[in-house]
């Protein structure tokens, strides 16, 4: 069976520390909150005082977590809100390049244990087609880089979800000896997602995970509706674009910005 949520900081904090070091995974900085407004402010503010890069902080919930778009993320207490700090040194143009290469952390870490996650373009992941999380990166600008950036995680754990969302709850239901236990190795699994995918970028640039993500990418092959025309997904680009092939008798491929469609998600009752 699943633990109950630790809910002292504190003690959220050990057991993370326990779960990190067994899993091999460094953490040069770490702060866990009780309650913050979002956690990437706070990693934001601590990065303006020096904090190294790889530095973690996580809250047992916000009050004005965000999510893409400017939605505002809800984040009550039950649910996994992470956020990570990093200095990735890319060319702005390349900026989708960091959630892309995130989602293939998260979602390749998370399937090496079994967890039968997927990456729905551009940042959610989901489980049978449910949402179950989903990232946020921001950046700064630094000498024509990105030299700063910060990337925000939001995994439903045993927190109230909507309609269209999963849990822990639902996802190891009907499973005795679940892949993940409690709310603090469900975050050391994220961290270590989350560094894999930054440093495999880094060391062997986003062409090294691009067919990896594609295997994990749940969009491929859905309906796409482009204005009056539709398609189908067929991948995504290095730069972390949609490819559409378009329906017609001639051919052709469109390319589509993160932000430039919306992909919904079913009203479905929970399995």
């Amino acid at each position: 069976m699943l633990e109950p949520t630790p809910i002292d900081p504190a003690e959220f904090s050990a057991a993370l520390l326990r779960e990190t070091a067994r899993l091999g995974v460094d953490l040069p900085g770490l702060q866990v909150l009780d309650e913050t407004s979002s956690t990437n402010q706070v990693a934001w503010e601590l990065a303006k005082t020096g904090a190294p890069a790889g530095t973690i902080v996580i809250a047992l919930q916000q009050s004005a977590g965000r999510g893409q778009w400017g939605r505002q993320w809800s984040s009550p207490l039950g649910g996994l809100y992470l956020s990570r700090y990093f200095e990735p040194q890319l060319p702005p143009e390349d900026g989708a390049q960091l959630t892309l290469a995130a989602a293939w952390g998260l979602g390749q870490t998370l399937r090496d244990r079994a967890v039968p996650v997927e990456i729905k373009w551009p940042n959610d992941l989901v489980v049978r087609g449910r949402k179950w999380g989903g990232l946020l990166t921001e950046t700064r600008l630094a000498g024509g880089l990105i030299g700063r950036a910060v990337t925000g995680l939001g995994l439903n754990w045993i927190n109230p979800v909507p309609e269209t969302g999963i849990s822990a709850i639902d996802l190891f239901a009907d499973d005795p000896a679940p892949a993940v236990r409690s709310l603090p190795a469900l975050a050391a699994l994220a961290i270590a997602g989350l560094t894999r995918g930054e440093q495999q970028r880094q060391t062997g640039g986003i062409e090294s995970l691009l067919a990896d993500y594609l295997e994990l990418l749940e969009t491929r092959n859905r309906p796409v509706q482009v204005g009056e025309r539709s398609g189908i997904a067929v991948g995504v680009t290095s730069r972390g674009e949609l490819r559409v092939k378009l329906s017609g008798a001639i051919a052709e491929e469109l390319h589509l910005a993160p932000g430039s469609i919306r992909l919904g998600y079913a009203r479905r009752p929970p399995v």
